[in-house]
């Protein structure tokens, strides 16, 4: 195993606070991060996710459910303006007409063309940050 390599991780809903801990843990190993209808991102707790941008160092594509984002509308502001301010590169995009859970085929609100979507942008967010 070549450690001075990067490596990409994934988290789906409680998942997305967990890579984002494992950016901020580990910022010179971890390379590119995904959460796909990351639940928790943005809390108002003190240990909240979005708060540990600024120790991160990796590359990012959040895929927000569009329900999640109706529940939620300042969630993808905090993201964008904590990324900015990190002068980290991140695509926090909301996914039109998705439900959470929208990503896992034998989920019951699977939507495969947007699944499909995610999935490019999550290969394509890999190729630029991993070589």
């Amino acid at each position: 195993m070549d450690k001075a390599r990067k490596i990409g991780t994934t988290g789906y809903c409680m998942g997305g606070p967990l890579v984002m801990r494992t950016a901020a843990a580990n910022p010179a190993r971890v390379g590119a991060v995904a959460s796909f209808h990351g639940g928790g991102l943005v809390t108002d707790k003190p240990d909240s996710p979005h708060l540990l941008i600024p120790k991160m160092k990796a590359r990012f594509l959040i895929a927000i459910a569009a329900n999640d984002d109706a529940k939620q509308p300042e969630v993808k502001n905090k993201l964008k303006e904590a990324f900015a301010q990190a002068s980290l590169t991140a695509s926090v995009e909301v996914f039109e007409g998705t439900k959470h859970g929208w990503c896992p085929p034998d989920s019951h609100v699977y939507d495969a063309a947007a699944a499909e979507k995610a999935w490019s942008e999550l290969l394509a967010l890999f190729k630029a940050a991993l070589g």
